[in-house]
Parts: structure tokens; sequence; C-alpha cells
């Protein structure tokens, strides 16, 4: 049995690589659009979930992973810029107040000779971002960094800049909760 990860994400494959967990990626063509509005905890779950069924129908006897992150202020959820002017928006909005990044992960083995299991669960981590002057935001959303982040902005890069502090698992910003990850597949 093979765990899948469900991702082209870089940084997912670097966090599954630093839990030691063997794995092989299998990236989901799921369609991520959502018709309904949904809590943002409904909103990672069901995209996880997505992912990692997608790729489950080619894997029945291995485990798969999905996962989603999302970054949410005041209920808006905020996908990956499209430009960066884009991302300097985004950025300008979350300067100097306090948002939450969501993870959705799905655990999913369909099984055809064994048990079928699924897990779905969202971890939350609460970021504070400086009041950071607009230059400094300009420079940033312009670099590029932040045109493949959900928020416009990677913690583990020059985004680190730009945060005073976090309230939760760090990992989960990057995104991928992989010690709650690593828990449950135990």
């Amino acid at each position: 049995m093979k765990i899948i990860l469900a991702s082209a994400s870089p940084r997912r494959r670097e966090l599954m690589e630093l839990a030691g967990l063997p794995f092989e990626t299998d990236v989901s063509d799921t369609d991520e659009s959502i018709d309904c509005v949904m809590a943002p905890t409904e909103y990672v779950e069901e995209l996880s979930s997505r992912k990692a069924y997608a790729v489950a129908g080619r894997h029945p006897e291995d485990i798969v992973i999905g996962a989603d992150t999302a970054v949410v202020y005041r209920d808006i959820i905020l996908g990956k810029p499209k430009d960066s002017e884009d991302a300097y928006r985004m950025l300008k909005m979350l300067s100097g107040k306090t948002h939450s990044v969501y993870t959705g992960v799905t655990i999913v083995r369909p099984g055809n000779s064994r048990e079928p299991f699924h897990d779905t669960f969202h971890v939350r981590t609460d970021v504070v971002m400086y009041d950071n002057p607009d230059d400094l935001l300009r420079d940033y959303a312009c670099s590029g960094e932040p045109l493949d982040k959900a928020g416009a902005y990677g913690i583990q890069g020059r985004g680190s800049l730009l945060i005073e502090r976090i309230n939760g698992d760090y990992y989960n910003v990057v995104g991928l909760p992989i010690a709650e990850l690593c828990r449950r597949l135990r």
C-alpha cells in the first residue's frame, strides 16, 4: 500500500518529505469552483475531498491525500491572485490585520480488497500581518512569489517579512498541517 499525494504543490511535497513519509504524487484535475456560499471550514473540506476522490479511483488500494488551503479575512475567501495588482490588493486588505488560514485535508482509501477508509478534517491558524508600508507590499506583489499562493503571500519565503505573528500551526499556513496529518495516518 502506497501513499499518494493528490497535489501539484511543491510546498506540500516538501512537507511530506520533511515528515519522512514515502509517497508518490498524482495530481488531481478537479474543478475547484463552488456554486454556493459555504463556511471556510466546509469550503476547504469539500475541495480536499474532491481532490482526493478524483485521484483515488486510480489508486483503489492505496491511501490518497487531498488538501486545499484558503486564506480568509472577514468571511472573504482569498484565493490565488490573478496578477501582481490583484496580489497587491489582497496584501493591502490583510496589512495590519488578523486573518485566518484554513487547510482541509482528506485521507481516503477506496479499498477494493481492503476495508474502505475516509477521514476529512481542517486546521485553522490565525495570522497577524504587520501594518506594512505600500512600497513593501508593491515590491512583494511584483516579485512573482505571491502569484501561486492563496492570500497572495508565502510565509515560508519573502512573505515572512510581512508577518508579525501566528497563533496555531505554522505548517498549516505553508499548506499542509503535517503533524495532524501524521497523527491521523497512524
